[in-house]
């Protein structure tokens, strides 16, 4: 009887055995960066991320709320000024009203108006590096 018990649960692992399968393990990336993600992840995985990060903007931490009032009303006075000085210099530099045809020199740049068919052609050459630039003010202004 020990021999037939024996000899029944080898028949019985050996069919078992038979039965049992495997499959191939076959990986696919979730995060479409790493190449074969899906792309339809990417929304998702961006937003977790975001939604996660801990990390504040240096430069978003300042607000209207936080800023020095004096410090605003200085940096505008400033620019104010500067506005005003600009102004003043080209119209000793071009004089008062349209801007006349001729070549000036402002510094390291050669500016050259010509007028045109299509409007007043200011050419712009820094003569220190040779860089041009060209731009045409359309007529009507």
């Amino acid at each position: 009887m020990k021999q037939i018990l024996t000899l029944l649960g080898i028949i019985t692992s050996l069919l078992l055995g038979q039965c049992a399968q495997a499959q191939d393990f076959v990986y696919e990336p979730k995060n479409p960066a790493f190449g074969g993600g899906n792309t339809f992840n990417y929304s998702w995985l961006l937003s977790s991320a975001q939604a996660q990060s801990t990390i504040v903007d240096p430069a978003t931490k300042t607000t209207a709320a936080t800023q020095d009032p004096l410090a605003s009303f200085t940096a505008s006075l400033n620019q104010q000024v500067l506005a005003q000085l600009s102004s003043r210099l080209i119209a000793n530099q071009f004089g008062q009203g349209a801007i006349k045809p001729g070549n000036y020199t402002v510094g390291n740049y050669q500016i050259q108006i010509t007028p045109g068919a299509s409007g007043i052609g200011v050419q712009v050459t820094d003569t220190s590096t040779g860089n041009q630039t060209t731009i045409t003010i359309p007529n009507g202004f």
